[in-house]
């Protein structure tokens, strides 16, 4: 930030919880051997010393798990094996989702003693994908694993020919304190400093890849806007802010952090690239007015770019949700994720998947949707 020019560039601490993974092992026992390929979920407590060895109890969907009776699954290993599907705008995570944030939890009340569930991802390599648990697993839980999809496929075959039995190992570190920090740059505006267009991504990832998808992209993208924008010959009117948050994975903690403490703060509009490298192809927008002048504009700087008018229900991504739910007015620049989930949070994610072509259109609708907030004459959205 500071190489490219910009004012107020800071760093803002937070405190957080820190969970660090262990070993990781799986081993079906019967009704034939098999290493399972796993990784613990995030806040995963570890098993007792030398692992647990159970059966394991197969079941379709997380609704299938709360219909449950109580003691239903008492001492096995419960595995829901629910496929996420493959779809553009994400809603396929969307709604498996909830599987890894409350899955360990509903298979506790039901006396499970460790929880599996199949990746949430949408390939069939044999590796899996990481992801944070609701937080209540840091107190409340049993040790939990995603499966990767090829295994889980390999489990309901077995199934057919016997009970399933299997050990499991973790050994993740007891949850510590630390701090995590969101950093912070600025172009002033010349005429309204005092009103701030904020774009943000964030610079956490899971530790299995290298986090160039989620979310190296999306920091890319806003620096790169940073950028062209500084390079203008003139200046915006407004101030735009840059934010890169912290702690995105762990649970929304540097946007919730940020939106504390800039409440006060005049945002004019926020928005977040955290979704890969695009390209972008819609716009969705949550105004007052959803035909606001300047919902319109928007359409015609991002149109000869190839991008479409989307709904007025955008979430503005997910460090600037606390703010978009204290009524603070957001656009999403909908990216193209048929892939995305192929890679998110797994050790696949790494900088060789990156593809110029689509992170420079990503760049440019970025920057071309940022100014027109900046420089136009009135907006009350």
């Amino acid at each position: 930030m500071r190489a490219l020019g910009l004012a107020n560039v800071r760093q803002e601490r937070f405190p957080l919880q820190v969970w660090e993974r262990g070993r990781e092992d799986a081993m079906v026992l019967s009704p034939a051997p098999q290493r399972i390929a796993v990784t613990a979920l995030g806040w995963s407590p570890a098993t007792p010393v030398g692992g647990i060895e159970a059966e394991v109890a197969l079941v379709d969907s997380l609704e299938a798990l709360k219909a449950a009776p109580a003691n239903a699954y008492k001492g096995k290993i419960v595995l829901v094996t629910q496929a996420t599907p493959r779809t553009h705008d994400g809603s396929g995570y969307g709604a498996t989702g909830p599987i890894r944030r409350f899955g360990a939890l509903e298979a506790k009340k039901r006396g499970a003693v460790a929880f599996l569930l199949r990746s949430l991802g949408t390939h069939h390599h044999r590796f899996a994908h990481a992801g944070s648990q609701d937080r209540a697993t840091i107190t409340q839980g049993i040790p939990a694993a995603a499966v990767s999809p090829p295994d889980v496929e390999l489990l309901q075959r077995l199934a057919k020919r016997g009970p399933l039995r299997m050990t499991l190992t973790l050994t993740p570190k007891p949850v510590r304190d630390g701090f995590s920090q969101n950093v912070i740059g600025e172009i002033t505006g010349s005429e309204k400093p005092e009103e701030i267009v904020l774009v943000g991504a964030h610079i956490d990832s899971w530790d299995l890849g290298t986090g160039a998808i989620d979310d190296g992209a999306g920091t890319a993208i806003v620096l790169g806007a940073a950028k062209l924008i500084k390079a203008l010959p003139s200046p915006p009117k407004r101030t735009i802010r840059f934010v890169l948050f912290g702690a995105e994975e762990q649970g929304i903690t540097g946007g919730r952090s940020y939106a504390e403490k800039h409440k006060a703060d005049n945002h004019l509009v926020v928005t977040e690239a955290d979704f890969g490298q695009g390209p972008v192809y819609g716009l969705n927008t949550r105004f007052a007015d959803p035909e606001h002048p300047t919902a319109q504009a928007l359409m015609r700087v991002l149109a000869p770019l190839g991008v479409v008018r989307g709904s007025n229900a955008a979430d503005g991504g997910p460090d600037v949700s606390p703010m978009v739910e204290a009524g603070v007015p957001a656009i999403d620049l909908a990216m193209e994720g048929t892939d995305y989930f192929d890679l998110h949070h797994t050790a696949d994610d790494t900088f060789d998947k990156i593809e110029r072509g689509r992170i420079n259109q990503s760049v440019a609708a970025y920057v071309a949707a940022l100014w027109t907030f900046l420089s136009w004459a009135a907006i009350s959205v």
